[in-house]
């Protein structure tokens, strides 16, 4: 039976269990699915086994592990999405000592809990089962206490895996939209608006394919400065200074953090926006980690791909909608874990860049390019062709909703394959 307005979500069967139906309102998905979490997440370290570690038994993959590979990483945003893959193959591939901090909720008696609470349990016992060391901090990555917290568990983690306490890599993939300046104590929300003008372009309702118009305001310079406050590069910096000032950088220390370019009729509401000055900031953060001599620092523009938080941006839903058609017929298409991967190793650890920074492919700013394939001229030229085309009527032939509609409910635990969604999930 369907049980309280606050709960009509949830059909619960007896009382012992619930049976759990996604609820989505305007291309958010508001609970999710701790079976299908967790088996999204054996899903990609199967794929990190298979074609990074190349082996199934962790302990002849830890001894063959290629020297200079990461051996102690943190992972600051490491529930969900490029941070989560992020640390599944520092740890499955690499079999690397890893601690994770991210900001989730547990499920209660009354409703699941986030994604990413469901997604670092179940990182947590597999790397168990696999004798990985990990550690997973949750609380708010940008306060001075997690970053105390933080030390201290790389300082234990490394005591039991029986390392020195200098991490390796810093994985920064954080994607909050507020955050709280630990030396004022204001808080500050972004905003994705466009700067100067307002911004229209179409956007699709990835549950039933309607096409609509979208159209924003341009931002305000305080709410520019408070998206640069959030998402730019002032914390990144703040967390290489804490590790810095604890002596647990290793001496060859690199760090990434990631972002998004895409295509130029995109960047009214990205590139030239709110978000696009904060990853300008992200990389003068970079640039300056690098100078300062302690790290080596890149900025890792990625694929555009399905997120909890990309499916609400403006236009994107209807651009990867389509990029995903072209891209999958080509047979180049990626998802957060394929492109973590051949960041792994084609970039960051490749034979020559793992004993020398300055051999990691990057582009003529520096930044590392794994949205290479998306970025093809004549995938970007087919992309545009068929956006311009697409009607009500031919938008299921043109664009594959249907991927993307099953990538946005898959992060959610949701339209993952072997669950079966019939059966009650015990509290």
């Amino acid at each position: 039976m369907q049980i309280g307005k606050k709960r009509k979500w949830l059909l619960c069967t007896s009382g012992y269990g619930m049976i759990i139906k996604p609820m989505v309102r305007n291309n958010i998905c508001l609970n999710s699915h701790p079976a299908g979490c967790e088996k999204a997440v054996q899903n990609q370290i199967d794929y990190v086994r298979q074609n990074l570690a190349k082996e199934k038994d962790q302990i002849i993959a830890k001894e063959s592990a290629p020297a200079g590979s990461p051996a102690l990483v943190l992972v600051i945003g490491c529930s969900t999405g490029y941070g989560l893959s992020s640390r599944i193959a520092a740890a499955f591939g690499y079999c690397a000592v890893t601690v994770g901090v991210s900001f989730e909720k547990a499920g209660s008696s009354a409703k699941p809990g986030t994604p990413g609470w469901y997604n670092n349990r179940c990182f947590d016992a597999e790397a168990k089962k696999a004798n990985l060391v990990s550690k997973t901090l949750n609380g708010d990555a940008f306060s001075n206490e997690m970053k105390a917290e933080a030390v201290k568990a790389i300082r234990e983690t490394a005591a039991i895996a029986g390392i020195p306490a200098k991490t390796d890599l810093i994985v920064y993939s954080l994607a909050s939209p507020v955050r709280t300046d630990p030396l004022t104590g204001i808080t500050h929300r972004s905003v994705i608006k466009p700067i100067g003008e307002a911004f229209s372009g179409n956007t699709l309702d990835i549950m039933n394919g309607a096409i609509t118009a979208a159209s924003v305001e341009p931002a305000t310079e305080d709410e520019i400065a408070n998206t640069i406050k959030v998402m730019g590069g002032e914390d990144w910096k703040l967390w290489l200074e804490a590790l810095d000032r604890e002596g647990i950088l290793a001496p060859a220390a690199r760090t990434v953090g990631y972002s998004y370019i895409g295509p130029e009729f995109s960047w009214p509401i990205y590139k030239n926006g709110t978000l696009g000055h904060a990853k300008k900031d992200l990389e003068s953060a970079a640039a300056e980690i690098t100078g300062g001599g302690k790290a080596t620092a890149w900025v890792s523009v990625n694929k555009a791909l399905v997120t909890r938080a990309s499916a609400v941006i403006p236009i994107f839903p209807f651009y990867v909608s389509v990029l995903y058609k072209v891209m999958k017929e080509k047979g180049i298409h990626e998802g957060c874990i394929e492109q973590i991967v051949r960041l792994y190793t084609e970039r960051l650890y490749t034979k020559e860049s793992t004993s020398d920074p300055a051999s990691v492919p990057v582009d003529s700013e520096g930044r590392i390019r794994i949205d290479d394939l998306e970025m093809q001229e004549d995938v970007q030229l087919e992309t545009i062709r068929r956006m311009e085309l697409i009607t009500a009527e031919n938008v299921n032939e043109l664009t594959d909703i249907a991927g993307f509609r099953h990538d946005f409910m898959e992060a959610h635990g949701f339209d993952v394959g072997g669950i079966d969604y019939e059966a009650e999930i015990g509290r």
